[in-house]
């Protein structure tokens, strides 16, 4: 293992001389990596017919090397005298040109290889029977930042990841303590960087319910939940509806780990958006309003956006605070910065539980899934809810006003 580390160490290394020659650097120990590397290419990339575009662009390059040698001493037989200085001069820039763009040939080659080679290794360590965790946890990281850093589609990767079938090794191993949260990672990874193919596995294989059932002990499989909600939408949101799941991720609100409890809280505020009317009613039924009432009781987590609104001290200076105290409200359940409530995301950061259930009823009134009637019925039933769950008239009051303040025109 630590020699196949050491082989991509020598293949990352060389793909960074690539793109430091295509920056301009064309005379130093950069371009003489890339040539050395072109001068073993009969014995090292021989055989692999992947690499055979490689070769010839190694080869191009050592050409273009050796035109602008050429050219500095003047062997070039353009001739003496300014017209031919001239020539000279446009002729070295234009292979500088071409050294640039097929070191930047090179670079994308060598990546492609380096994908390769990590895809495999690790599929290899996931299928692995017994062992080799650790080195599993650096490829599924290596391979969750190459997907999230893929600035456009890359084909190349895509056919790597669908030839070695990476998602189903990482599928298969979601639930194992030692692997569990870099797999998890690396599926929302996968989703982001291609929906078309890998949202039907999502949907249609054990990913969800892995995800589900494991995000009790850690917070990674619930955060890649949260992330995979935002992704797919309706779509996800309507399977865990109809595996009868969405209790089991209520019931997280009430996890003794607090990352949990603020993850399991963004997850019911992602559903009230996307939700149709029967989820809505689902997480209702499971007193999510009750759970959430919990939530704001809590002295350093919770409390209520509406006492920060009304505190002055809470702005650094006077022109900071907002005119409109509903309008600030509003920004504030919404999760949003504006102009007119400049801390009001770094307050709710540092209060995760603060407001919840008005956040919940702003995200359900705003949302996507259900229809203005619905949303109407929906706002009353929250309000309904917040009357039975809530331990005094002071609580009730203010859980029912900042509902009534977070509503939409």
């Amino acid at each position: 293992m630590e020699e196949g580390e050491g082989f991509l160490k020598v293949l990352r290394a060389l793909r960074d001389a690539a793109r430091r020659v295509e920056a301009g650097e064309s005379g130093g120990p950069a371009l003489h990596a890339l040539l050395a590397l072109e001068a073993g290419a009969d014995d090292l990339l021989a055989g692999d017919p992947n690499l055979s575009a490689l070769r010839r662009l190694l080869y191009r390059l050592r050409a273009l090397s050796c035109s602008v040698d050429l050219l500095g001493t003047g062997e070039d037989g353009s001739g003496g005298g300014v017209i031919g200085s001239l020539r000279a001069r446009c002729r070295r820039c234009a292979a500088r040109r071409g050294i640039a763009r097929a070191a930047g040939a090179v670079a994308d080659e060598i990546q492609a290889w380096i994908d390769r080679e990590t895809v495999a290794r690790l599929v290899a360590a996931l299928r692995r029977p017994g062992g080799g965790a650790a080195a599993a946890r650096a490829l599924l990281a290596e391979v969750e930042a190459r997907l999230l850093s893929a600035g456009r589609f890359d084909p190349r990767l895509q056919r790597a990841l669908l030839r070695h079938g990476v998602f189903s090794a990482v599928e298969a191993r979601l639930g194992d303590p030692a692997v569990g949260d870099g797999c998890a990672a690396a599926v929302l990874a996968l989703v982001r960087f291609n929906k078309d193919v890998f949202v039907g596995p999502v949907l249609m294989g054990p990913a969800v319910g892995a995800l589900v059932a494991s995000s009790s002990c850690s917070p990674a499989p619930l955060r890649a939940l949260n992330g995979l909600v935002a992704a797919i939408r309706s779509p996800l949101v309507d399977e865990l509806h109809a595996r009868g799941e969405l209790p089991r991720l209520v019931a997280l609100l009430c996890a003794p780990d607090t990352r949990v409890r603020a993850l399991a809280l963004e997850f019911a505020l992602r559903v009230g958006y996307y939700g149709r009317k029967e989820v809505v009613d689902a997480l209702l039924a499971e007193g999510l309003v009750k759970r959430l009432l919990c939530l704001q009781r809590s002295d350093e987590l919770g409390g209520s956006l509406a006492d920060a609104d009304a505190d002055d001290s809470y702005y650094p200076s006077p022109k900071e605070k907002p005119d409109g105290k509903g309008v600030s409200l509003l920004a504030r359940l919404l999760g949003r910065r504006c102009e007119d409530d400049g801390a009001g995301g770094a307050q709710a950061a540092e209060r995760p539980f603060a407001s919840a259930v008005a956040r919940f009823a702003v995200q359900v009134e705003v949302g996507e899934g259900l229809s203005p009637r619905e949303k109407r019925e929906a706002k009353l039933e929250i309000l309904r809810r917040a009357r039975e769950a809530a331990v005094s008239p002071a609580e009730e009051a203010s859980v029912l006003t900042e509902v009534l303040w977070g509503a939409t025109p």
